[in-house]
């Protein structure tokens, strides 16, 4: 599904015009990469957390040369889903 998917989709359940579930999705896209952006964490239950984990720096080596590199240290987005998403997933595939 791609972005312009999921506001038609959005639109459809929420009953929305396409422009507002538009704008709605633009919003909540920006608030969450604001709160990231501070290393701040967001936790919707039963469907996830977004949050930021911080990466150590490393040791690593370049494919094509071989030669030993140094990967400094970075902070990486992570999305970790809630029970109810989880059971949901794996309901629909006939795991249960």
């Amino acid at each position: 599904m791609n972005k312009s998917e999921l506001i038609d989709a959005i639109a459809a359940e929420a009953k929305l015009t396409k422009v507002d579930a538009g704008n709605a999705l633009d919003a909540t896209i920006k608030v969450v990469t604001k709160v990231l952006a501070k290393s701040d964490k967001i936790a919707l239950v039963g469907f996830g957390t977004f949050q930021v984990d911080k990466r150590a720096a490393r040791k690593g080596r370049n494919p094509q040369t071989g030669k030993p590199i140094s990967i400094p240290a970075t902070n990486v987005p992570k999305f970790r889903p809630g029970k109810t998403l989880k059971d949901a997933v794996n309901t629909k595939r006939g795991k249960k």
